[in-house]
């Protein structure tokens, strides 16, 4: 039944692939090294498939979000990912109203250093209605108790209009992944440089049945430089 499964998405996507905008397939057509983020969302995912039959070289996975919740997928998923090849790193969707200890706690009982090939990374994209000099002052409070747990700085994950409007020149020493569904590349109101670019929401994948966050890294930016530095 499972092998019917995977032939039958298969056929799907390839059949509809004239049809696709093929942005979204870049990484079959193009040089950039590219991956993809994962959560129960996209439910149950063929990750032999996806292992065998793509390009992608990193995924990660959607560990935990706020003080308490457990993405009830993430087990499996960084189980099976590790086992058909992919490069796995965890994130965390930080609550800015949620005391920090309580976040780093729930973070680190699913993200396990010995089970991370790549660093951390922390998904900002709300401020719960917080001021902004509020909001800055408790993800910075976050991002150095991530820091210290993993001795490692985070990447950080958010949108373009996110970081322009309230991260730019609080963040420099981070790596970041910016999100932005067009076919341009994102520029920054500071002009800063940034490591990887998710350039689509809506991305398919031979292993996967619903749609799916597709990233890439920018222009001389490799995998080195967020792999998990194992102490």
């Amino acid at each position: 039944m499972k092998k019917i499964l995977i032939a039958a998405l298969f056929a799907t996507i390839t059949t509809g692939a004239k049809a696709q905008n093929p942005y979204e397939q870049c990484e079959d057509t193009c040089q950039h090294v590219h991956g993809i983020d994962l959560s129960h969302y996209q439910g149950e995912v063929f990750w032999e498939t996806v292992g065998e039959n793509t390009k992608m070289a990193y995924v990660y996975l959607k560990a935990t979000e706020g003080g308490d919740r457990i993405d009830k997928m993430y087990e499996r998923n960084i189980n099976l990912a590790h086992r058909y090849g992919l490069k796995v790193g965890s994130y965390h969707f930080y609550r800015p109203k949620t005391e920090q200890l309580k976040q780093l706690e729930n973070f680190k009982t699913q993200c396990l250093p010995g089970e991370q090939d790549l660093i951390p990374m922390i998904d900002i994209e709300t401020k719960q209605g917080l001021p902004t000099e509020e909001f800055c002052d408790s993800l910075m409070k976050f991002l150095t108790l991530v820091e210290e747990a993993y001795k490692q700085k985070p990447l950080l994950y958010t949108g373009t209009n996110f970081y322009n409007k309230y991260l730019q020149g609080k963040v420099n020493d981070y790596q970041l992944m910016i999100a932005q569904y067009t076919e341009r590349e994102p520029v920054l109101a500071d002009e800063r440089d940034f490591t990887l670019w998710q350039y689509t929401g809506k991305g398919r994948i031979v292993g996967v049945s619903g749609y799916i966050d597709k990233s890439r890294f920018m222009g001389q930016h490799g995998l080195k430089e967020i792999r998990f530095r194992h102490k």
